[in-house]
């Protein structure tokens, strides 16, 4: 085995098991849970609503590799994110949530958006742009279009400090 070809394997051993599993994206957010998908593909509408802690609905039903569009509205009072994926990436993101609330990005209800490009180290920025996820401030309403992949341990999430753990998150199950 040549020096290069050893260097690639050690470099690649040394990465934790977590950054193969959280998907292809490098922040490790949904590529696990599957793709982005198109509007025009999704076989239904489902409108998710996030109130302080807990969604309408709590659990919802999906196909494998079915797309499915999401409207999301947020009607708390305070900051909230719809974010698809498995457990193990939910707690990778909080981690980085946490982040954004200690730099003020994110206050109650209250998103600072001209502080979304600050550097979290790393070559991460604090933007909320990943495809499986939207961050909301009070009456607010987006789209996320998503295929999910095989059957998985998939959930949907509020990663804010606090809220996951509060109990905000949701079951995804397939059938």
């Amino acid at each position: 085995m040549n020096a290069s070809k050893f260097l690639v394997i050690a470099a690649v051993m040394s990465m934790p098991a977590a950054t193969f599993a959280a998907g292809a994206d490098g922040h490790g957010h949904g590529m696990a849970s599957g793709e982005p998908g198109k509007a025009s593909q999704a076989s239904r509408t489902i409108n998710v609503e996030m109130y302080d802690n807990y969604y309408e609905p709590e659990m919802i039903d999906v196909e494998p590799g079915e797309t499915v569009r999401f409207v999301v509205e947020n009607k708390g009072n305070l900051v909230h994110e719809f974010n698809i994926g498995t457990p193990g990436m939910h707690d990778a993101h909080q981690k980085e949530m946490k982040m954004m609330v200690e730099h003020g990005v994110i206050q109650g209800g209250q998103i600072h958006h001209d502080m979304m490009d600050m550097d979290m180290g790393n070559g991460h920025s604090m933007k909320h742009d990943d495809p499986n996820s939207v961050l909301l401030e009070p009456g607010e309403s987006q789209e996320v279009v998503w295929t999910f992949s095989d059957k998985g341990n998939v959930e949907f999430a509020c990663n804010v400090p606090g809220h996951y753990q509060a109990g905000m998150y949701g079951e995804i199950n397939f059938k």
